[in-house]
């Protein structure tokens, strides 16, 4: 599985994210505690989105070890913002490693990610791929399951479906398609972050203006509080809303995990 964060606050450099924390995102990437049996490290790629004002974000992704680039140290120290979405991979087996695979994917104002897996890949999600303009098929970043997944959660956006609809609904169908799949999304524009738990860990971080999601707590806070299974997670700089999923999602989740 793959680890990933979102943030929304005060402006903060990428490091305060990536590399300060006794537990961040780049320790995670080589000794993470909650794998789940995806893997036991994030080598196969990282990628970060931050938004540099009310523009589009602006990406850096690499499908190596955070670790062996030195380039994202460096730029992480210098850069700003106050919103920041970042991801680590641990590739499924059979799937492809290369700079395009690697979250976050972006349309727009959009950013996003996912951490887990899509079960009976490619064929159980088939007929979901099948209501997908051709184009979109063609034009995916990487014949992968996150990619597919941003490509159906991408399509109700450009239909104008609400970020919180479009989430749940892609989260509802592949479930529904690929019982068992673990599907952690996170879409953030910049202002506002949707996250699904469904079948995997995700953590949340409130203080006064901000709020910081992650896979894995990223240090001893007691702040950190984690989301339960099933709910979809809807969050400003100022607001945390937590809500159920549809019930077979959450039973989805909770058959794999026992």
């Amino acid at each position: 599985m793959c680890r990933h964060l979102a943030y929304l606050g005060p402006p903060v450099t990428l490091a305060e994210l990536l590399f300060d924390p006794p537990h961040s995102l780049v320790r995670q990437s080589w000794a993470p505690r909650d794998m789940r049996g995806g893997g036991t490290i994030n080598a196969d790629g990282f990628g970060v989105g931050w938004y540099p004002g009310e523009g589009e974000p602006v990406r850096y992704r690499r499908a190596q070890p955070i670790w062996s680039d030195p380039t994202i140290a460096q730029l992480a120290a210098v850069t700003r913002s106050s919103a920041v979405l970042a991801a680590v991979r641990s590739a499924t087996v059979g799937m492809a490693v290369l700079d395009g695979a690697v979250a976050p994917f972006a349309e727009g104002r959009w950013l996003f990610s996912h951490n887990g897996v899509v079960r009976g890949w490619p064929d159980a999600v088939v007929p979901l791929a099948a209501g997908l303009p051709v184009r979109d098929l063609l034009t995916l970043d990487a014949a992968t399951d996150s990619a597919l997944l941003w490509a159906l959660v991408r399509h109700r956006l450009r239909a104008g479906v609400d970020a919180v609809e479009a989430v749940g609904r892609t989260v509802t169908d592949v479930a529904a398609a690929a019982p068992g799949s673990r599907l952690n999304l996170l879409l953030s524009d910049g202002h506002r972050v949707v996250a699904s738990v469904a079948g995997h860990a995700l953590s949340v971080r409130e203080a006064p203006g901000s709020v910081l999601l992650a896979s894995e707590p990223h240090d001893d806070d007691p702040g950190w509080r984690s989301v339960p299974e099933g709910h979809l997670v809807v969050a400003t700089a100022g607001e945390v809303r937590v809500n159920p999923l549809p019930a077979r999602v959450r039973l989805a989740g909770q058959t794999r995990n026992g």
